[in-house]
């Protein structure tokens, strides 16, 4: 049996990463196929990009038929399942979202479909069996407002001339007009547009008000006050009966339903004033709870619109202001001083500060310079400098910049991050899905406690109309307002103030289990070290100084591309502060041991303690060979030296660890992070070496990349939860095996802020305990609001039972919750980071 890998995104192009359903479907299908054994997603991947491996018998089936089967197949599932985001206006509240849920899931080729409280639709469908349309058509039956069938992210992207607003406009009207039959509720939310709910719950309390001041008048007749009662009805029904209606007709029960039945029960009894009382309370909840929503929904959409609409692009010497959707890679971009960024690209002339914190969060503005080779293709470099690195929606300091486009406007960044977010509304949490599942149960318990409590008076002495009032006051006191919002509101809340930072939480599951994780692990490279070796050690012997040694050193590694080599030359030079360096030849490369080269007459040798054993027999001596063991023990690379057959130096090198780790290491532990453990492809000693000096509990070295995803598994059976820190490239197969993925410096990798469950945009270890701290911080408020909404419903059902609290207080205790609850869930909002 051979081995044959592909890479994921050339057989699926819309998918994003190997968990989608898509990948499932493709694995089905070729697994089947005469000759292939087995097909799976390869725990390695490709420069960060998922890939499937198959396993294949080369005398059965060739590479090229393996290549074109997997290819068309890809193309068929891609033409076949369609994946949609949707910005949608009106959605209530979480009930309505989810009553939206499951009128989308009853259509015919609907896959998923999931809807959140602040207007993120995220649909996944059959394209034989449904088509866009359709799915529209649902969304403007149930009274929403599709301002575009994108999201605002790339919405917002184009400029809209006047010669295509007529055209918009024509379409628009297309858009909008009603086929027959259909509901003509229009899809502005009602008579008054989005605020109607508000204005007919605002209408029900003065009506009610007004009533129940006139009653107490003797002089107006009785049916003055009752009349200004029916009207309070309808205006505080009107929404709960039409979601009520339209729930029981599918065969479910709602909130909503019970509420109505109560204020139904209570105008049979004759207490018009307490039904009343209780609709207009429901109904202006359900109007705050709307607009408490839209606050944390505004703080998301004030990321769409960081970056400019429009761009001074530079042709021929000369600039000109165009449409950001205009700009093409190569394109040069002129940025004034003061004024934002409206392109992701690197800068070619100019240098100025930049405060990047609306995408990365970082306080500190970033010096930016041009790089080397301006007229290089940059939009294919995976490694560019930070100094040089331009992103969209950050603004410029005093100095005016020139920025090469690396990026179109809809694949930057800041359009990732958006999106991004959006979708992460949708992603429902671990929590949430227990209180939807079960207030499903919930619901028709209360329902019939309520029939059998409406023949008390068989067994207890009262008259029916004493006992049907009971049950309409356990009614109102059970109906579990405050617990469908708990969740979806904190959520939605972490993740707006997350984004706001430069971190981006991908949903309730990845904010809830980061709130209760203990054990982290990280790997070494570029996460907790700074990713490049830096000389540390310069010892010279004999007869040899310094800076001898040093102009011998850097003049010999000049000639290599060895990324130590390179660290040599780089910190020599500045060590040796401009003094002239001579020029070497002949360079002869001795793999994996070191290097030799001629300086001047001289033969001069670079490399391990390996190369000078397998040279000839001029060994070094035992003390030199004792002070490299000495360094290696403490976590440095080291080089020896020789000139001819002189010994005349040590150097070492070290990828020393970042500044911040070790204090960021200590803040972890503070906020309950017992385990930290690094997992690195360097040698034991190198990892023990690094851990002393930081602070972590283990170290554990020389692993492979499938052998990192064994020591997460081996983590998760031993802590239940672990998250794994990395770059989101190298570390994706150990990411998708840990319970929370977390990338740093997103912002400069697409693959990472795919891949990742958390994406920290700026490369700065500090963020960490900041997103810790928030998740922790969305837990605690997620068990508050639970504690709250079901403490209220355990108090409230035996209060009414027993008669010590009546229909009006049982729903201002019951509404006031549910509004505690919300606001609750908004402090996070206001989160701030430690210092």
């Amino acid at each position: 049996m051979k081995k044959l890998q592909i890479k994921i995104p050339l057989l699926l192009p819309e998918v994003p990463d190997e968990k989608d359903q898509c990948v499932e479907k493709l694995i089905k299908q070729l697994q089947d196929q005469e000759g292939l054994e087995k097909v799976h997603v390869a725990d390695e991947t490709d420069n960060g990009v998922p890939q499937l491996c198959f396993h294949y018998d080369p005398e059965l089936i060739s590479i090229d038929r393996i290549q074109s089967l997997a290819e068309q197949t890809g193309a068929e599932i891609t033409q076949k399942f369609g994946h949609k985001l949707i910005e949608v206006e009106g959605v209530r509240h979480t009930r309505h979202a989810r009553h939206i849920e499951r009128d989308l899931r009853d259509i015919a080729g609907i896959m998923e479909a999931s809807v959140s409280a602040s207007g993120m639709v995220r649909v996944e469908y059959d394209t034989a069996q449904v088509v866009e349309a359709e799915i529209l058509k649902v969304l403007r039956k149930e009274g929403l407002d599709i301002p575009d069938t994108r999201v605002s992210t790339e919405r917002f992207l184009e400029k809209v001339k006047e010669t295509e607003k007529g055209e918009d406009q024509k379409e628009s009207k297309k858009e909008h007009d009603h086929e027959e039959g259909d509901d003509h509720e229009h899809s502005h939310g009602g008579i008054f547009g989005k605020n109607t709910e508000l204005i007919f719950s605002i209408i029900c309390g003065a009506l009610l008000g007004i009533g129940f001041g006139l009653s107490y008048i003797e002089a107006v007749p009785s049916w003055v006050s009752l009349s200004l009662y029916i009207a309070a009805y309808f205006f505080g029904g009107y929404f709960t009966a039409k979601e009520a209606i339209q729930t029981v007709a599918k065969g479910g029960f709602e909130i909503d339903f019970l509420m109505l039945v109560a204020a139904i029960g209570a105008a049979i009894l004759g207490e018009w004033a307490e039904g009343a009382l209780l609709l207009f309370l429901f109904s202006m909840g359900h109007a705050l709870e709307h607009y408490a929503m839209n606050k944390a929904r505004k703080s998301i959409a004030a990321l769409a619109e960081l970056a400019p609409k429009t761009a001074l692009l530079k042709r021929n010497g000369k600039t000109e202001e165009v449409g950001i959707e205009e700009l093409s890679i190569g394109d040069i971009i002129v940025v004034k001083p003061n004024s934002k960024i409206s392109a992701d690209g690197v800068v070619v002339s100019g240098t100025s500060s930049v405060n990047q914190a609306p995408i990365t969060g970082e306080s500190v503005p970033v010096d930016k310079e041009p790089v080397d080779n301006p007229d290089k293709d940059w939009s294919e470099e995976k490694d560019i400098k930070d100094e040089n690195r331009a992103f969209s929606g950050t603004i410029n300091g005093n100095n005016t910049l020139e920025i090469k486009v690396i990026k179109v406007a809809k694949d930057s960044t800041l359009s990732r991050l958006v999106k991004l977010v959006n979708e992460a509304q949708t992603q429902k949490s671990p929590t949430q899905r227990l209180t939807d599942k079960f207030e499903k149960y919930f619901v028709p318990s209360v329902l019939v406690l309520v029939v059998l409590l409406n023949f008390a008076f068989l067994v207890i002495d009262e008259s029916f109309s004493e006992s049907f009032y009971r049950a309409m006051a356990v009614l109102v006191a059970a109906s579990p307002c405050a617990l469908a919002i708990a969740t979806p509101s904190a959520v939605l809340s972490g993740v707006a103030r997350a984004a706001k930072s430069g971190v981006l939480i991908k949903g309730g599951r990845p904010l809830e289990d980061l709130g209760v994780l203990t054990a982290l692990a990280f790997d070494k490279t570029g996460t907790l070290t700074e990713g490049k070796p830096k000389l540390t050690e310069v010892i010279a012997l004999g007869d040899v100084n310094e800076e001898e040694l040093l102009k011998i050193a850097v003049a010999v590694e000049a000639l290599s591309d060895h990324p130590l080599a390179k660290a040599v030359v780089r910190d020599g030079k500045e060590r040796l502060d401009g003094v002239d360096i001579p020029e070497a030849k002949d360079l002869e490369a001795v793999l994996g041991k070191g290097i030799k080269a001629t300086l001047g007459d001289d033969k001069v040798y670079i490399g391990n303690l390996d190369l000078f054993e397998s040279l000839d027999d001029n060994k070094p001596g035992q003390e030199t060979e004792e002070k490299v063991k000495s360094l290696e023990s403490d976590g440095n690379t080291t080089m020896l030296i020789r000139q001819n057959d002189k010994y005349i130096g040590i150097i070492a090198l070290m990828d020393t660890p970042r500044k911040e780790a070790k204090n960021t290491l200590e803040r972890l532990k503070e906020i309950g992070i017992k385990r930290m453990i690094m997992l690195t492809g360097d040698n034991q000693k190198v990892a023990d070496a690094v851990a002393k000096e930081i602070g972590l509990t283990d170290a554990w070295g020389s692993l492979l990349p499938e052998e990192k995803v064994e020591a997460i598994k081996e983590l998760r059976e031993k802590e239940s939860k672990v998250a794994m820190v990395g770059d989101g490239v190298n570390d994706a197969p150990a990411m998708a095996n840990s319970t929370v993925g977390i990338a740093m410096g997103a912002a400069g990798s697409d693959v990472a802020l795919e891949t990742a469950d958390i994406a920290l945009m700026a490369d700065k270890l500090e963020t960490l305990p900041f997103a810790i701290g928030l998740s922790r911080k969305a837990k605690g408020i997620i068990k508050q609001n639970l504690w709250v909404s079901l403490g209220i419903v355990a108090l409230l059902i035996p209060a009414t039972v027993f008669g010590f609290a009546n229909i009006g207080i049982a729903v201002l205790i019951h509404e006031g919750s549910t509004l505690v609850v919300v606001f609750n869930a908004l402090r996070l909002l206001a989160y701030k980071k430690s210092r």
